[in-house]
Formats: C-alpha cells, sequence, structure tokens
C-alpha cells in the first residue's frame, strides 16, 4: 500500500531529491499549489517485458496446402506478367 504526502511546491523545490527517494520507495508525493492539489510525483510502473519467447504458440494456423506447390495455370499466370 502506498502512502501519500502532500507537500506545497516551494518546499518540493528545495527536497526534490529527498522526494524523488520517496517516490522510488513507493511513497506517493502530492504537490500543492496554494494548498490545493496540483500534481502527484509516484513511482512509475515495473516494466513488463515486450518479448516472450513462444507467447504466440498455437494461436496462428497456416491452412492446409499453403506451402504445396502452384498449378501450372497459376504458374503460368505469374510468369506471364
Amino acid at each position: 500500500m502506498t502512502t501519500q504526502l502532500i507537500i506545497n511546491v516551494h518546499e518540493a523545490k528545495t527536497h526534490f531529491s529527498k522526494l524523488l527517494e520517496k517516490a522510488h520507495t513507493g511513497q506517493e508525493i502530492i504537490l500543492a499549489k496554494a494548498g490545493k492539489p496540483y500534481a502527484r510525483l509516484m513511482p512509475l510502473a515495473p516494466v513488463v517485458s515486450q518479448r516472450q519467447p513462444g507467447r504466440l504458440a498455437g494461436l496462428g494456423r497456416v491452412e492446409r496446402g499453403f506451402f504445396d506447390p502452384l498449378p501450372d495455370a497459376e504458374l503460368a499466370a505469374w510468369e506471364a506478367k
């Protein structure tokens, strides 16, 4: 569970490095301007790996005959071009 810390912008500028460390450890920092919430400083979500070998295995299907040789009429049409 994340905890919240409300801090004004002027103080945030003074202690920005410390606030970044707190955010990195999971604390949510609310930056306030004139006493009203203005922005949120919080940790980034963990990066999920983009590639997972084999994750699409079995989802695609090649129709039977896809790799079969073309009929003579089809080959002739391609060769005529």
